[in-house]
């Protein structure tokens, strides 16, 4: 088990206002703001304590951090949400003040800005400035979530693959081929066939042997947890969904 995550320092009004919720907030109040809150460093692989969220409200500055949730008699495991670089937590113990029984699971190495959540429930009150950012994140939450659910219900494995590698995917730096062809190569990369598992929920076994039948269809490449794509339009279809809808739900 590694360490518990560190507080580093109290954070620079510079770094606070990184966060999307703070960037519209006049400078003198990102300075008193910033008095409050602080850096924290969680490295991947660390244990994170549950019942922080309790007491702390979280603005991710950089990585990426799964929460995920797991039934103790069979140890599977799903995927609650991913959040990346803008994202915060834990909204459901900001709005409703319980426990919220998940497990935290560091993918990469986290740069964190906290803040005591009772205040942070007092700032949501009194700085309609700050609600102004909150609300519609909140409610960009909920659709994904709503989404997330009834992907489940109506569509199979996967269709659900296919639409989060779609969700996931950025072009390729370094391509080198021809110039028309440049917009068909992306690359998903850093998701291992059991994370790909649960946030699909489903299985390695039968998410590894998805991902071994479109390489040998030649749709991708797959190099440790390394997807790279070879033939988009192949995808949307799996996927059925139009490109545009996959671009809008990602806004």
């Amino acid at each position: 088990m590694h360490s518990l995550p560190t507080v580093v320092q109290i954070a620079n009004p510079i770094i606070v206002k990184q966060s999307p919720f703070f960037s519209i907030l006049p400078e003198s109040l990102i300075q008193e703001f910033a008095q409050h809150f602080h850096l924290e460093i969680w490295n991947k692989g660390d244990y994170i304590n549950p019942n922080k969220l309790m007491t702390e409200f979280y603005f991710l500055q950089d990585g990426q951090l799964e929460i995920k949730r797991t039934n103790p008699d069979t140890g599977r495991e799903v995927t609650l949400d991913m959040l990346e670089k803008g994202d915060s937590f834990d909204v459901m113990t900001l709005l409703d003040g319980k426990p919220h029984d998940v497990i935290l699971s560091p993918i990469t190495r986290l740069q964190l800005v906290s803040i005591p959540m009772e205040m942070m429930r007092r700032w949501i009150w009194t700085y309609p400035e700050l609600n102004q950012k909150f609300l519609p994140y909140l409610a960009k939450k909920m659709r994904q979530q709503e989404e997330r659910t009834s992907s489940f219900v109506l569509h199979d494995m996967t269709t659900r693959l296919s639409r989060l590698i779609l969700k996931h995917i950025h072009k390729i730096q370094t391509y080198a081929g021809n110039k028309e062809d440049e917009q068909k190569n992306h690359l998903m990369n850093g998701y291992s066939d059991d994370l790909l598992a649960r946030m699909v929920g489903s299985v390695r076994q039968v998410v590894n042997k998805q991902l071994q039948f479109w390489h040998s269809q030649g749709i991708i490449n797959k190099k440790r947890n390394q997807i790279i794509i070879n033939d988009l339009d192949t995808l949307y279809k799996e996927a059925k969904i139009l490109q545009s809808e996959i671009e809008q739900n990602n806004e």
